[in-house]
């Protein structure tokens, strides 16, 4: 019978493409993704393989392991493998159905964190991260998550489920803002912010594996912008604040649309990198 450590280094070769094959996608750390993707069949943290290298590993896990390294090589995200991904402390599960969250939108939970709110409208909800993240940090906040895919909404309903904050939200099949009434104090999006003609540029495990309607407006990258902007304060109480996750060549375009719309107090806050990544505003 196989150890854990035969199983780690029979991962990482077939990773490595040490054995020759021809596989369309590389992987970058082959030992790590080794470890995450055994330790994950096993049921046990990937650290504290370290110190079961001797124990005895049942060979039918084993082949389920590989089975998921051939889906990396394949192109298939890491979080579509596992199942989940790890965001501001919680586990979401995540499928092709839904946009894989990316770390970089925790500077958008932040922002929305520096100051108080209890009504929050969160547009273009995808697995339901951000909604159920400011749900979760603020127990006596309800937020309505709306997203115009059913099959991302059922997503977000099952992570809210599982997170224990589905009681103090609403989930809303809806264009923008096309089936949403009331005001809110915080509205929230990180919409479909990538041109038309920058898909084909992107890595294959984003450009084929996530839905093609939450990454791109099939135009100029600002079609979501525009609506949210303009509809903004309409549905913001005085005071409310917007905020909205962008690319990082977009902080000018989409600030001036805040402008336009009336809203104040324009910010642009840098990601960990230094790229512009959020812009915040206020109705007066």
């Amino acid at each position: 019978m196989s150890d854990v450590a035969y199983g780690i280094n029979a991962l990482r070769v077939l990773l490595a493409k040490e054995l020759g094959d021809d596989w369309p996608n590389t992987i970058p750390d082959p030992a790590r993704e080794a470890r995450t993707l055994l330790a994950h069949k096993m049921g046990v943290a990937r650290q504290d393989l370290t110190l079961m290298m001797q124990e005895p590993l049942d060979e039918d896990l084993l082949d389920d392991a590989l089975d998921d390294a051939c889906d990396r090589l394949r192109g298939v995200p890491m979080s579509h493998v596992l199942g989940y991904r790890e965001f501001f402390g919680r586990k979401f599960s995540v499928d092709n159905r839904v946009l894989d969250p990316r770390p970089e939108t925790e500077i958008l939970i932040i922002e929305a964190l520096s100051e108080e709110y209890f009504e929050v409208l969160d547009l273009g909800t995808g697995s339901g991260v951000i909604a159920i993240t400011l749900a979760g940090e603020r127990p006596n906040s309800t937020v309505i998550a709306t997203d115009v895919s059913s099959a991302a909404l059922e997503v977000a309903a099952e992570n809210a489920a599982a997170l224990g904050v589905v009681a103090r939200m609403h989930f809303e099949c809806s264009n923008w803002y096309s089936a949403v009434g009331g005001t809110y104090d915080l509205i929230v999006s990180n919409p479909p912010y990538i041109a038309a003609e920058e898909m084909d540029a992107l890595q294959p495990e984003v450009r084929d594996h996530e839905p093609r309607i939450a990454l791109t407006d099939e135009a100029d990258g600002l079609t979501a912008y525009r609506a949210i902007t303009a509809g903004a304060p309409d549905h913001l109480m005085p005071g409310g604040r917007l905020i909205v996750e962008i690319g990082p060549t977009q902080a000018q375009a989409v600030s001036q649309m805040m402008r336009d719309a009336g809203l104040q107090q324009i910010r642009v806050i840098p990601d960990l990198d230094g790229r512009d990544r959020v812009v915040e505003a206020r109705k007066p």
